[in-house]
C-alpha cells in the first residue's frame, strides 16, 4: 500500500510539473511527510533527484511547442547553481521544522502575486479591443535584451537559493518572476521554468545526498509516476487559456502552503 500511495504522490507531482514547471517538489515535498511519514529533512531533500526527469519531460514537451526560452532557463539555472548548494547547508542548520514553515511562506507569498498579476491583466482588458484569445489583455512587452538578461541572473539566483533550502525546484519562484518582470507569456514561463529547474535540482541533489537527506529507495519509487505525469501536465496546460493556468497555479500554490503551515503550526503546538 505504501509503495502504491509513493507512486501515486510520484505521478500527481508529474502532472503539476508538467502543467506548471514547478517541479513537483511543491506538492512531494509535504506529502513526504504528512502522507508518507518520512521525517522533515528527507523530505526536503529527496524530491530534487525526483525533479530532474520529471522537469526534462516537461521541458522538452514544451520545446517542441516552441513555448521554452532555452537560453534564458540555462542562465538562470547557472546564476542559480552557488545559491542551491548554500541552501541545501541552510536547511541542515535550519532544521525541517523552520524549513517548511518556510517552505508555506514562500509558497502562500508566489500566490499572491499570480493573484494580483491575473487581476491586474484583466482590469486592463477592453472588450474588443487588443484582447488575447483568452479575454485579457496583450503580455507585457518584453524589456531589452540586457536588462532581461539581468533579471534572468537576479531570479536564478534567487531560485536557487530556494531549491536548495526548501527541496522545490525553484520553479515557483521563476513562473511568477518571468511573468511579472520579464513580460514572459506565462505559457512559456513554464517552459523555462522547467529547463531552470531540471538543471538546478542537479547541485541541489548532490549537497543534499552528501548530507544524507536523501532517501533513494524512496525517490526511485516516485519518479516511476514523475515521468508520465509530466507528460499529462504538459498536455492539459498546452490545451488551457492562459487566464485558467494563471487562476489554475495561484490556487494550487495557496491550497499547499495553507495545508503545509497549518500542519506545521499544529505540530509545534502538539
Amino acid at each position: 500500500m505504501l509503495i502504491a500511495a509513493t507512486i501515486a504522490v510520484g505521478l500527481a507531482s508529474g502532472v503539476l510539473s508538467g502543467a506548471f514547471g514547478i517541479g513537483g517538489g511543491l506538492l512531494t515535498t509535504p506529502a513526504i511527510t504528512l502522507l508518507l511519514g518520512y521525517p522533515a529533512l528527507i523530505a526536503v531533500g529527496t524530491p530534487l533527484p525526483v525533479i530532474i526527469p520529471g522537469a526534462l519531460t516537461g521541458a522538452i514537451s514544451y520545446h517542441r511547442r516552441g513555448l521554452a526560452d532555452i537560453r534564458a532557463g540555462i542562465v538562470m539555472a547557472l546564476a542559480g547553481t552557488i545559491g542551491s548548494v548554500a541552501g541545501a547547508f541552510l536547511s541542515r542548520v535550519a532544521g525541517g521544522t523552520i524549513v517548511l514553515l518556510a517552505t508555506a511562506v514562500v509558497i502562500a507569498g508566489a500566490s499572491i502575486d499570480m493573484l494580483l498579476q491575473h487581476y491586474s491583466a484583466a482590469g486592463k482588458a477592453v472588450p474588443g479591443e487588443g484582447e488575447s484569445d483568452e479575454g485579457l489583455a496583450p503580455e507585457p512587452t518584453p524589456a531589452p535584451v540586457r536588462a532581461r538578461t539581468l533579471a534572468f541572473v537576479a531570479i536564478g539566483a534567487v531560485a536557487g537559493l530556494y531549491s536548495g533550502f526548501l527541496g522545490l525546484g525553484g520553479g515557483f519562484v521563476v513562473v511568477p518572476a518571468l511573468t511579472r518582470w520579464c513580460g514572459m507569456p506565462v505559457k512559456r514561463a513554464i517552459g523555462t521554468s522547467l529547463v531552470t529547474v531540471a538543471m538546478l535540482a542537479i547541485p541541489g541533489t548532490l549537497t543534499h545526498w552528501y548530507l544524507g537527506h536523501v532517501d533513494w529507495t524512496l525517490a526511485l519509487l516516485l519518479a516511476i509516476g514523475v515521468v508520465p505525469g509530466a507528460v499529462i501536465g504538459a498536455r492539459l496546460t498546452g490545451r488551457a487559456s492562459d487566464r485558467s493556468v494563471r487562476l489554475a497555479f495561484a490556487a494550487l500554490l495557496a491550497v499547499v502552503g495553507v495545508w503545509l503551515a497549518a500542519t506545521q503550526l499544529w505540530g509545534l503546538r502538539g
